[in-house]
């Protein structure tokens, strides 16, 4: 794949992740090294990734994540809840949401989970500290997601474990106090058709030309 393809075609995969086929570790790592290649603020590098594949652990996040989740479907952000202008959106967000029903009812049986961490708490910090700290993480773990998509392997960038942080880093030994979880990254082989590019808003809606 060139690097435009993969960009392209980097989606959330949560229906046609396969739970039955291991991913090999060297793959994950081989997903790392290349994350690990992405700018941090002040070249500090400060991120860690917890890599799970203990079936008991596994089980304990997805416990999490499915609290969350009967939370989060209730709320105007959620995908089937929010405003949208037409039905072929309106479509697009049901099909999203029951992707993500589908990835909570089966969270504990994808066969890894990678938890990207960065140095340090965002709680109360101006919104230029906190700019700085999620600036320093989410582009290693975007280039990780579009490693394994050049590989074969599904991702979905997933947050809902956050609402129970302190209990998921109790369950991985991450100390809360020091250490921020940024995402919960499912990783699988996919199965079915090649994943394409997705259908979105046009550009003109959402560009801007030297100011709004």
């Amino acid at each position: 794949m060139d690097a435009d393809h993969v960009l392209c075609t980097t989606r959330a995969v949560r229906r046609r992740l396969d739970l039955e086929r291991p991913v090999p570790e060297e793959l994950v790592r081989q997903c790392l090294e290349i994350a690990l290649q992405a700018p941090s603020g002040s070249n500090a590098q400060g991120w860690h990734f917890v890599v799970v594949t203990d079936a008991e652990r596994r089980a304990a996040l997805a416990d999490c994540y499915r609290r969350a989740f009967a939370i989060y479907r209730e709320l105007p952000i959620a995908a089937a809840n929010l405003p949208v202008s037409d039905e072929r959106r309106a479509a697009q967000q049901q099909r999203v949401m029951t992707s993500a029903e589908f990835l909570t009812e089966h969270l504990h049986e994808v066969p890894v989970h990678v938890i990207p961490c960065i140095e340090g708490r965002v709680d109360g910090q101006p919104s230029v500290m906190q700019a700085a700290v999620w600036g320093s993480i989410l582009p290693a773990v975007w280039s990780f997601m579009l490693a394994a998509r050049a590989r074969g392997l599904g991702t979905s960038w997933t947050t809902l474990h956050l609402m129970f942080e302190e209990e998921a880093a109790g369950i991985l030994g991450i100390p809360f106090a020091e250490v921020t979880q940024a995402a919960l990254i499912p990783l699988a082989y996919t199965i079915g058709a090649e994943l394409r590019p997705a259908t979105r808003e046009p550009l003109d809606r959402v560009v801007h030309w030297n100011s709004w």
